[in-house]
């Protein structure tokens, strides 16, 4: 995801943010958080669902196309039951082409992510974050200072999570201007890095305002951005 380059920036601007503080940042990369299966399924069904009798109220006659191409014979057009049976034909196997087609064409992961809806991956990625923040409060027991740094790269999503103690004297402000910062340089290009470091250095000038450290001392994480 990143190159060795890049992990070695964020972890030097990591252990400069981490040296005048006893709380610690965590930076953790996913690549996508879910495969969004239900999103080519729904295009598709909406495609299927809506795409014919909009054809048809903007004055698509389908048997009438069908009699000049030769599908039957003009003795048959005068049976309303044959043509309504046809019309019913033609109807599902104009639905089941488009939900095929529709589904191939949004499966391909570039479309499928342009077409996810961002509220969807919003809470896809939140999701995510908070199970893997919790993992990660789990193994530092005694420590309420910790912030986790999680990006989602190809849903271009940024959740930044702090301990409760943190939190309480920083408030929501820090965290959204760190995951702006980084939401910032992923959409001016596809190299988040530098974005991951100004949010750390937000991040870190919190926990060194409010947890700051006298000297040297342990740190349970290390400095270096993880990879999912």
């Amino acid at each position: 995801m990143l190159s060795a380059i890049d992990k070695d920036r964020i972890e030097a601007a990591v252990q400069t943010a981490e040296a005048g503080t006893s709380g610690e940042i965590i930076c953790l990369l996913a690549q996508e958080v879910s495969n969004y299966r239900e999103v080519p399924l729904a295009w598709a069904a909406a495609a299927a669902l809506a795409a014919p009798p909009l054809a048809i109220a903007l004055g698509l006659r389908p048997l009438a196309a069908a009699a000049k191409a030769g599908v039957w014979v003009a003795a048959q057009t005068g049976a309303l039951e044959s043509q309504f049976a046809l019309a019913l034909v033609l109807y599902a196997a104009v639905q089941t082409a488009l939900f095929i087609l529709v589904y191939l064409i949004t499966h391909i992961p570039a479309v499928r992510r342009r077409l996810t809806p961002g509220v969807l991956k919003r809470h896809r990625v939140a999701r995510a974050a908070h199970h893997q923040f919790a993992a990660f409060a789990a193994r530092a027991a005694g420590s309420a200072t910790g912030v986790l740094i999680f990006v989602a790269l190809d849903d271009r999503q940024v959740q930044v999570l702090a301990d409760g103690a943190i939190h309480d004297k920083v408030g929501d402000g820090v965290w959204t201007s760190a995951a702006n910062a980084v939401g910032a340089a992923m959409k001016a290009g596809d190299d988040p890095t530098s974005g991951i470091i100004q949010a750390v250095e937000i991040c870190g000038g919190a926990l060194r305002e409010h947890f700051p450290t006298d000297g040297p001392h342990a740190q349970v994480f290390s400095a270096r951005p993880v990879e999912l």
